[in-house]
């Protein structure tokens, strides 16, 4: 088994809804994402032969996905009322609005199947919240 791996980091804000502690409030992270793919054998033939994937298309998805979520205020649909996510429009914060909670555990998911939907043999992904903490989401 070939196994590569790449990452990227963004900067974003999330608060956790209903949660009982500081996460409740909106905060800030630098959140790193580790990409990790497999496969059994490498192409062929071509200019990409002795590869399973060429790393430059494999770093562009991964760093595509976290500029994706850079600078924004990330939330759970319905963990805000109307006329919040209405004013923060009209003052153009960039808000993204996600059908999860936001977690490091949520995100690890999420960013697998955007890439796995873009064709990619993803093996695993790491969200890393800071530094010390992560979470790992793998089939």
């Amino acid at each position: 088994m070939y196994y590569l791996k790449t990452s990227a980091s963004f900067d974003s804000a999330h608060f956790l809804a209903g949660y009982q502690g500081k996460c409740a409030n909106i905060h800030g992270h630098r959140w790193k994402v580790e990409v990790s793919i497999s496969g059994d054998s490498l192409q062929n033939e071509g200019t990409k032969r002795g590869m399973l994937i060429d790393f430059s298309d494999l770093k562009k998805a991964v760093h595509d996905m976290a500029d994706s979520f850079d600078h924004a205020l990330i939330y759970e649909a319905g963990s805000l009322k109307a006329a919040t996510i209405a004013a923060m429009n009209d003052e153009g914060f960039r808000i993204i609005e996600v059908p999860f909670r936001p977690t490091a555990e949520s995100f690890a998911r999420h960013f697998h199947e955007l890439l796995t939907a873009k064709g990619l043999p993803v093996s695993s992904v790491t969200v890393y919240e800071t530094p010390d903490n992560c979470a790992v989401y793998e089939v």
